[in-house]
């Protein structure tokens, strides 16, 4: 495979995440991970079982994303992909950046690790409230 063809699937994988999350298709947001993959937010990483719970809480809305900046590492990956996040009631919204890891695997390029910056209008970078999710205890 080409660096270029990477470079689209990738990207296409990101697109399948951004679609999928406005969509609400928690099902179409896991499976661009790798099973043991994680999202980074709010001073937590979380696991793909608790998704479901995470985006029941998350505000619903357009999760429009901008194309990802990729280094390419053989079959491992990096990158960084900018965020507009439009609630979707008072079309309030959130700017941020997405961190990632991406590794090759048998159904092609997935997404390991994912974190969430968010950027304040105070300029600050950060990673939100800790704990503005709080998974279900068993």
């Amino acid at each position: 495979m080409s660096t270029s063809d990477d470079l689209v699937e990738i990207n296409q994988l990101l697109a399948r995440y951004a679609v999928n999350m406005t969509k609400g298709d928690v099902d179409g947001v896991v499976a661009v991970f790798t099973p043991d993959g994680t999202y980074s937010a709010f001073g937590d990483a979380f696991t793909l079982d608790q998704f479901p719970e995470l985006v029941a809480a998350a505000p619903q809305g357009l999760f429009m994303t901008g194309t990802a900046l990729i280094a390419l590492d053989g079959d491992s990956a990096t990158g960084t992909q900018p965020l507009c996040f439009v609630e979707h009631s008072a079309h309030d919204m959130r700017i941020g950046y997405y961190t990632d890891a991406y590794v090759r695997t048998d159904d092609g390029w997935r997404l390991k690790t994912r974190k969430m910056t968010f950027i304040r209008r105070s300029g600050v970078h950060d990673s939100g409230i800790p704990h503005a999710f709080e998974a279900p205890t068993a």
